[in-house]
């Protein structure tokens, strides 16, 4: 299961975060859209040393030598008009991800990337008048590329991740349904368990 970062600041983030890990969270997406590259080195300083492995950065790339982060994303805009994608990004212990909107798109992915979102399957939580346009677990099954894994991404909560993983999708991510709760730690330990009773 992953979860991702919110664009906006949260009270007591870093602790919150080293609870998630240590409540057995297998990745974190740091995704800080106005951080500058200062702010985003602060972050991850914040945030204890023995999780760096489980750390995925989406932006200021540059900073994974600095701090030994082998998990990077890619935006869609990103895959699509960098010229240079992924070659500078292509050492071989790297694990790269990236997001998608459509099957179509999923399906085209060369097996540059171990896993990529596909969003929104629900309405988002986090994300105003952010919601699916086409039925993805109807377009799920068009699915051709298995080299890639498919996580799902946008309004996924504890109600619906049984749902997610039985109609096609490989894994979920969580944004709005841990940063927008009261407890983000018991929500996110439910939506675990949940996951994980289905997966074994």
């Amino acid at each position: 299961m992953i979860v991702i970062t919110s664009p906006c600041a949260i009270a007591n983030e870093s602790s919150i975060i080293d609870s998630l890990f240590k409540e057995g969270l297998s990745l974190l997406h740091i995704r800080k859209p106005d951080f500058s590259m200062i702010e985003m080195a602060q972050f991850i300083h914040q945030i204890k040393l023995e999780f760096r492995d489980n750390l995925v950065l989406h932006s200021h790339h540059d900073l994974i030598e600095d701090f030994g982060i082998n998990r990077i994303h890619f935006s869609e805009k990103e895959r699509k008009y960098i010229p240079d994608f992924p070659a500078r990004f292509s050492k071989p212990s790297r694990y790269k991800s990236t997001s998608t909107h459509s099957i179509e798109d999923f399906n085209a992915l060369e097996n540059d990337f171990d896993y990529a979102f596909l969003s929104p399957v629900f309405t988002s939580i986090s994300k105003e008048n952010y919601h699916p346009e086409t039925d993805l677990f109807e377009v799920i099954k068009s699915r051709t590329n298995y080299k890639t894994k498919v996580v799902a991404l946008g309004g996924i909560e504890s109600e619906n991740i049984k749902q997610t993983l039985e109609k096609g999708f490989d894994d979920v991510a969580l944004l709005g349904s841990i940063w927008n709760n009261e407890n983000p730690i018991k929500q996110f330990k439910l939506c675990q368990q949940i996951a994980r009773s289905y997966s074994v």
